[in-house]
């Protein structure tokens, strides 16, 4: 039996027609994006467009039994989340309402229509420790205390955005509920720990800065030749089976983000329970702590209502912009941004609008823009450094990357992973192409790469790039004539390239030590294959042949760099080994 029980819906406007998620009201005084409650369920909707006295609204469940003549009320405020301490560890749907506290409020694993919960638990206490006193003066987005929120993470409770400010008069410290005052101002404002935003309006920033620090993966392929900023935006194309899951489960495992907000958009239900039961098993590498102590999950899949799909991406990114302000760096996956889309082209073809490419409403690259755009590295107004960097992946249909999702995420983000099918059958992981790939980072952040790890960290990456774009260009003459047809030079940088893409390119993510790779390992790694090549054209320049070369003991040990754990000396070692079996060739 149903645990939802009937609202009181005032009749503010009445339903005229439904067309799936789509319903359409006349006599409802309302905004655009009011949520309203739509039919004797209560419902939750939102206002996408007025006409006249006809309003239409996109409804966040399922509308089966919702008919013409049942009542429509508006709530008179927009689409919010519930920002506070809680966030973190949680598991939302679209619309932030969280999929644990829903079970229990419905005893059941399957949840009613119109059932709603707040975004944090308003009954659960928190230690507030104020670090402000009566007499300092505060303005919107100071830090005025903190809250142990998780394990890993410090809660910093910050005045509103929406607030004028001014002198702090009292300050309590204690445990408290998130609705209970914990500072009060001289005009009047209380400040809890708590606070509501719209989710489709960017939350106030301080200035907005060129980033300069990488967010380092631990993935080789990715910070080696095709870094993202913190505060960058990045995409992950590819065909169904190509890895875009996968990739993104290693960024929110691996990450160096203080914060990584998850969002299943869209995507198949096994992948998020993948998600939802490997995060709370695994160890941070930075803490030592739990994963899920610094990561929340937005949970919407391709089985639940079209229309919350649409609204999770601004959810998760709402949240990420809440940690950004208190000064740590978040990570936002979007998994994936074709899902998102395609419920655009959903409702806007329900809403008779004139199509664009592919049926893809008109708006569809304004709409990545505004969600793109909210990503970036900002001295926060609060004196804080914090960061949004996003991840979106997109799933083209047959792996077509001319198609408009594709292509509008192109002309938007600065750093492309292209995933290649072929790639992924040959169970090459990840399955980036590098010669479709590109990053527009790489210039600004080889300054943090030559200082942190290596002075010629840029000048061996550029190498590693010229030898694989050497060895495109011979593949398509070892396809027409064969390898051994080509001179012994050409056949000595194909072997040097297939190291490159065996022990440095291709990562085991299953693998207790690979699927991690620190920046100076991935560098002694690219100096080690290096040394190979410098030595093995040595050696050819001396007159030794091609087949004596490759045959030497030490070469193949390459591959075994990426899976030792005490690499410094394996590598030293076998640096010696390449170079004195090399030059007993010729000497």
């Amino acid at each position: 039996m149903s645990q939802a029980t009937t609202s009181d819906v005032r009749e503010d406007g009445v339903i005229e027609s439904v067309s799936g998620p789509v319903v359409t009201a006349t006599g409802l005084q309302a905004r655009m994006n009011d949520v309203v409650r739509v039919g004797s369920e209560g419902l939750m909707g939102e206002i996408i467009e007025i006409e006249g006295d006809l309003t239409t609204i996109q409804v966040y469940e399922e509308t089966s039994g919702v008919a013409p003549g049942g009542p429509v009320e508006s709530t008179g405020a927009p689409l919010s989340v519930d920002l506070g301490p809680g966030l973190l560890d949680n598991i939302y749907d679209g619309v932030q309402r969280p999929l644990e506290g829903l079970e229990e409020q419905m005893n059941s694993a399957f949840l009613d229509r119109g059932v709603d919960a707040p975004g944090v638990d308003l009954e659960k206490t928190w230690e507030f420790t104020p670090e402000v006193e009566a007499g300092d003066e505060v303005t919107a987005g100071d830090i005025v205390g903190t809250v142990p929120e998780t394990e890993s993470i410090d809660h910093k409770v910050m005045v509103p955005p929406d607030y004028e400010g001014g002198e702090v008069i009292d300050t309590k410290k204690g445990n408290f509920t998130v609705e209970e005052t914990v500072v009060e101002l001289d005009t009047g404002e209380e400040i809890q720990m708590r606070q509501e935003w719209p989710v489709r309006q960017a939350r106030p920033a301080g200035d907005k800065e060129t980033p300069t620090d990488p967010l380092v993966t631990g993935q080789r392929i990715l910070d080696g030749l095709f870094p993202v900023a913190k505060g960058g935006t990045a995409a992950i194309p590819g065909p169904f089976g190509s890895g875009k899951t996968v990739t993104q489960h290693q960024l929110a495992k691996w990450a160096d983000a203080d914060i990584v907000v998850y969002v299943g958009c869209g995507e198949r239900g096994n992948e998020m329970t993948e998600v939802i039961e490997d995060f709370p098993d695994l160890e941070d590498p930075q803490t030592g702590k739990p994963l899920m102590s610094r990561t929340s999950l937005i949970a919407n899949t391709s089985n639940m209502p079209v229309a919350a799909r649409e609204s999770s991406v601004y959810t998760g990114i709402t949240m990420a912009e809440y940690y950004r302000d208190m000064g740590y760096d978040v990570a936002l996956m979007a998994d994936s941004t074709s899902r998102w889309a395609e419920a655009l082209r959903e409702i806007s073809s329900r809403l008779e609008e004139m199509p664009g490419e592919e049926g893809y409403p008109a708006y569809l690259g304004a709409r990545l823009s505004e969600f793109y755009e909210r990503a970036g590295y900002y001295q926060n107004a609060n004196g804080t450094e914090g960061s949004v960097t996003v991840v979106g992946a997109v799933s083209p249909p047959g792996g077509d990357f001319s198609e408009p999702v594709t292509q509008n995420t192109l002309r938007i983000v600065k750093t492309f992973w292209a995933l290649d099918a072929d790639l992924a059958d040959r169970r090459h992981f990840p399955a980036i192409n590098w010669d479709e790939s590109y990053s527009l980072y790489r210039d600004q952040l080889d300054p943090w790469f030559e200082s942190e790890v290596a002075d010629d960290w840029a000048e061996i990456r550029q190498w590693v790039i010229d030898v694989l774009d050497e060895e495109s260009d011979l593949q398509e003459i070892v396809q027409l004539v064969g390898q051994d047809a080509l001179p012994a030079d050409q056949q000595l940088t194909l072997e040097v390239a297939r190291y490159i893409r065996e022990s440095y390119l291709q990562q085991n993510a299953l693998h207790d030590v690979d699927t991690y790779c620190e920046p100076q390992k991935t560098y002694r790694m690219m100096q080690a294959i290096k040394t190979f090549n410098d030595e093995a054209f040595d050696a050819l320049d001396a007159g030794v042949p091609v087949d004596e070369i490759t045959d030497i003991d030490a070469a193949p040990r390459l591959n075994r760099i990426g899976t030792t754990e005490e690499y410094d000396e394996f590598v030293a070692e076998l640096e010696d080994d390449i170079e004195s079996q090399l030059r007993g060739t010729y000497q």
